[in-house]
């Protein structure tokens, strides 16, 4: 398999968890904004639109491979945050895991960031012509 191929794939299964849960939340934004309330966050609704935003866009442009490494680093970010708020209590061992997976999905999303979308992109279609 082609290293374009490899990485739209990763592309894909990075992807997915972000559009499936960003389009969740913002299918039930009051039912995401109570349990963010219920959370402690501040401004629940408010929270509960940026959240849901940033995961289904920025799911989608690295499905498209748009944007991918600005979009990367967002998500990143995005992750570790993630981890250090909502995951951080290491006595509940799925807490620990879902701490330990935000950890690694950023770690992707700095990779990608670092390597771009590869040739089967919306980016890599925007730069034109490659003869490298």
């Amino acid at each position: 398999m082609s290293n374009s191929a490899v990485i739209l794939a990763g592309r894909i299964l990075m992807s997915v968890i972000f559009l499936l849960s960003g389009f969740a939340k913002i299918t039930h934004l009051g039912g995401t904004a109570g349990y963010f309330a219920g959370q402690g966050l501040p401004v629940p609704m408010v929270t509960a639109t940026i959240v849901s935003l940033v995961e289904l866009g920025g799911g989608l442009a690295i499905l498209l491979g748009f944007f991918t490494r600005p979009a990367s680093i967002l998500l990143a970010v995005f992750c570790v945050a993630t981890a250090f708020i909502a995951h951080a209590n290491f006595a509940d061992q799925m807490q620990l895991i879902n701490f330990q997976k935000n950890l690694a999905m950023a770690g992707g999303f700095l990779i990608l960031a670092a390597y771009g979308a590869g040739a089967l992109s919306i980016d890599a279609r925007r730069a034109g012509p490659s003869f490298a």
